[in-house]
């Protein structure tokens, strides 16, 4: 995961859901303590956070594959070396996550006459999307953008997800937003990224015409200025979102801008008409 473009918050959500649903762990209370790992801050480790599962506090460490290395079991050994000087009274759960296309052929283990070292190696191959589709909650539905499709058309999957996405957040635009920024963010890890902004812009383009009033404003001859408040009605709204993530995500606006679809000028307009 990119953490030089994605708040700890997004971060922090992210990591509990991958415990919680793909790693099948009770976690509670994370803390991220990469920051007292300098060797680890210079290796870019995924996530390192100090937690509490099932009721112990102990030490969560994953990482994101998105390919093939073949040095894996030694840099997930010396992972562990780093993090174990720094809390040498914590266990230390250990997970790689392998999302990469081509067939998992990493080691998950290193063994000679010194030294037995194992970590866990998750394969989202074996995964199926199906299985987080159909919890039908946001946070199993981001996930399954890591699971494997089974041969299902990418386009479509990622339409389900998007408008299921929309409509379990409701008129919540701040909670689409925080949901779809972290979509974007493990979609990335996948190469699916491109794919996501096609969706979003696919539905964007057909979300006026599917509204009833929409037909309605066509057969009476006032598409255009129907279409024209909708927009407005629309940009009030993600202006409105804007402003919350700026303050409570801590991004800059030109990013917020950039995920939310609209100019980082208009943003900066309504802030500055809205100040008290």
């Amino acid at each position: 995961m990119k953490k030089d473009i994605v708040s700890k918050e997004t971060i922090k959500a992210l990591a509990i859901d991958i415990a919680v649903y793909i790693l099948e762990l009770n976690v509670k209370d994370l803390e991220f303590v990469d920051k007292e790992l300098k060797r680890i801050e210079k290796r870019e480790a995924d996530i390192v956070a100090l937690c509490d599962i099932d009721g112990k506090k102990e030490i969560l460490h994953i990482e994101i594959q998105n390919s093939n290395d073949k040095t894996m079991h030694k840099r997930m050994l010396r992972y562990y070396a780093d993090i174990k000087s720094e809390f040498e009274d914590y266990k230390i759960n250990q997970y790689c996550i392998y999302i990469g296309k081509p067939k998992l052929s990493m080691k998950n283990s290193i063994k000679d006459e010194n030294l037995s070292f194992k970590y866990n190696l998750i394969d989202m191959h074996d995964i199926d999307c199906e299985k987080f589709i159909k919890m039908d909650t946001p946070d199993a539905l981001v996930l399954s953008i890591l699971c494997d499709f089974k041969g299902k058309d990418e386009i479509e999957v990622l339409k389900y997800i998007l408008k299921r996405l929309t409509e379990l957040s409701g008129d919540d635009e701040y909670k689409l937003s925080r949901y779809m920024l972290m979509l974007e963010t493990l979609s990335d890890n996948r190469d699916l990224k491109s794919k996501i902004k096609e969706v979003e812009n696919m539905l964007r383009d057909t979300r006026y015409q599917d509204l009833p009033s929409y037909e309605i404003g066509m057969e009476r001859g006032l598409s255009q200025g129907l279409s024209q408040g909708l927009s407005q009605g629309l940009l009030q709204g993600q202006l409105e979102s804007a402003v919350k993530m700026i303050k409570e995500l801590n991004l800059s606006i030109e990013k917020i801008a950039n995920i939310l679809n609209i100019s980082a000028d208009s943003i900066k307009e309504y802030i500055e008409k809205n100040k008290k």
